[in-house]
């Protein structure tokens, strides 16, 4: 039997996010250096969702780790665990 890792929507929604973003990158890239009408918008268009990509992306996995009261790399904490998640577990055991 082998065993296969399942994906988390967390692996699975950064996965989508990078593949667009190479597209993006491509595309802009393209649309640089070929002129055509209308180039400029869209040029525009791709620098705007190279930078709202990740950040919808972060927004995403935030709300994920909130809804599960998990740890992610998007929490807020930036040095350890969440303290509030740890507050509720060890007043869960008392």
């Amino acid at each position: 039997m082998e065993n296969k890792k399942k994906r988390t929507p967390k692996q699975i929604a950064a996965l989508i996010c990078v593949i667009i973003l190479v597209c993006l990158y491509l595309v802009t890239f393209l649309v640089a250096f070929l002129d055509f009408p209308g180039w400029d918008r869209l040029f525009a268009v791709c620098l705007l969702a190279t930078v709202g990509l990740p950040i919808l992306l972060w927004i995403y996995i935030w709300l994920y780790g909130k809804t599960t009261n998990k740890h992610t790399i998007a929490s807020a904490d930036f040095l350890g665990g969440d303290s509030d998640a740890e507050a509720t577990q060890e007043s869960d055991k008392e």
